[in-house]
């Protein structure tokens, strides 16, 4: 135990002296990593958003199914039901839409207004809900072809929208991540580059002494995975002061748009998930560019 302990003191020590001999090029490794880990964790927190916005809209949208006249919604009711893709429906029937719509024009002798137009010209309708947003196309698709409807509508422009922009999203943050991983990894290997160089004497004196090649390199590795986790520590900070600021700008807005801020808020899960995610891709950033550092100035 006793001897675990001066290991891990020793690689402390020298972890600590290599970042001090870094000076102004930490910085400069570390708010690289830390503009990356911010846009990525932005990114993946809007995406996380728009995706519970698209499965809220999809598990609130109807589809309206409308049969043909003089089917009756109760004998097709069983086979909406069992589609797995059904959370739930709603029957209308013709009776029920007719004294709606007459109540909506502000009839008031709805016998007279039945008889003037010799029957009911509506017909029954069943309201279905489905799972989520992306399967509602299905859903209309397999319910035109059921027996005795006549027609199948809803409306999926903003579905369509919302889906257009979570896509155009996620193939610009990947993009913007690459690019901004590379520069991270770049700029971090060249700041391990210079420490390496600015010790150089001492990594001969301890080859001589017979010090093995990973007890050298670890304490390098360490800073790179120092770089990584203040990084990933500073853009969680900042994400959370954007999205505090987000809230209080957004606690004045009306009633909808308030509804819309409390719907996308975060799980439980991925509010826990996204610091993990950030720190854990900061530490992986900030290894990678050590280890390049290190085999460009030694054979690993």
């Amino acid at each position: 135990m006793l001897k675990f302990i001066t290991k891990l003191d020793y690689l402390l020590k020298e972890t600590f002296l290599g970042l001090q001999r870094g000076g102004w090029m930490n910085w400069a490794a570390v708010s690289t990593i830390t503009v990356l880990l911010f846009l990525f964790g932005m990114s993946l927190q809007t995406s996380w958003q728009l995706e519970k916005l698209l499965n809220q809209f999809g598990s609130q949208m109807e589809v309206s199914v409308y049969l043909k006249p003089g089917a009756l919604a109760q004998a097709i009711e069983p086979q909406v039901a069992k589609m797995p893709d059904v959370v739930d429906l709603k029957i209308i029937t013709k009776e029920q839409a007719w004294t709606k719509l007459v109540q909506e024009l502000r009839i008031s002798d709805i016998e007279g207004a039945t008889r003037q137009l010799g029957d009911n010209p509506l017909v029954d309708e069943i309201k279905v809900k489905a799972r989520s947003s992306s399967i509602v196309p299905h859903l209309a698709t397999q319910l035109a072809k059921l027996h005795s409807v006549d027609a199948v509508q809803y409306v999926d422009e903003a579905l369509k929208r919302i889906a257009q922009l979570h896509r155009g999203l996620n193939w610009i943050s990947l993009t913007i991540t690459v690019i901004l991983t590379l520069t991270a990894i770049a700029v971090t290997t060249t700041t391990i580059r210079l420490i390496v160089i600015a010790r150089r004497q001492e990594i001969e004196i301890m080859q001589l002494v017979g010090a093995t090649s990973a007890w050298i390199h670890l304490p390098f590795m360490l800073q790179g995975i120092a770089f990584g986790l203040v990084g990933g520590a500073l853009a969680w900070s900042s994400i959370n002061l954007v999205q505090q600021f987000l809230e209080s700008m957004l606690a004045k807005q009306p009633e909808f748009i308030q509804f819309l801020t409390n719907g996308l808020q975060l799980t439980t899960t991925q509010t826990l998930l996204l610091p993990l995610i950030l720190l854990s891709c900061g530490a992986t950033v900030g290894l990678l560019g050590s280890l390049f550092a290190l085999r460009m100035n030694y054979e690993l």
